[in-house]
């Protein structure tokens, strides 16, 4: 299931990133633009902006609206809304550009990663779009433990 979210929903565009659901974020396009990659890419479009819907005519695409304004608890909404359980794999999308992330060399990341990170850590992960590196630091175990209070779950 792939998603496009508008300005209105950022933070759940990132969450839903967190957890590797394909969600691609327009945060300054307009409606239009918004049902045309939706159309296009055959994505869900989530929003709290009920503006759009005057620019869904003629067009087919689903469009879900959330009703909080609270991230977290659209986050929930949205995983049970569409049954997104079986589809969550945590920390495998680059949470800035939405491209799954590939396995790379330990020896790839010399120089690009701090010091003792490079020293502590074996394995790294690499967004091919962006060149942004990921590793399972300190950081991980954090975001797991508020995914699963959000959640309800363990992931």
């Amino acid at each position: 299931m792939k998603f496009v979210a508008d300005s209105m929903v950022g933070k759940l565009a990132r969450w839903l990133r967190f957890l590797g659901i394909d969600v691609v974020y327009i945060s300054s396009g307009s409606p239009e633009e918004i049902v045309n990659v939706a159309e296009r890419e055959g994505r869900i479009i989530l929003t709290r902006n009920s503006e759009i819907l005057k620019k869904l005519k003629g067009h087919r695409v689903w469009i879900y609206f959330l009703s909080s304004e609270k991230s977290e608890v659209q986050l929930k909404e949205v995983v049970n809304k569409f049954n997104l359980w079986e589809s969550i794999k945590p920390f495998s999308r680059c949470s800035i550009c939405n491209e799954p992330l590939v396995a790379v060399k330990k020896e790839e990341v010399r120089g690009k990663v701090p010091f003792y990170v490079f020293q502590n850590t074996d394995h790294f992960e690499k967004c091919p779009k962006c060149g942004r590196i990921y590793w399972e630091g300190t950081h991980i175990k954090r975001l797991h433990e508020k995914l699963a209070k959000i959640l309800g779950r363990e992931l």
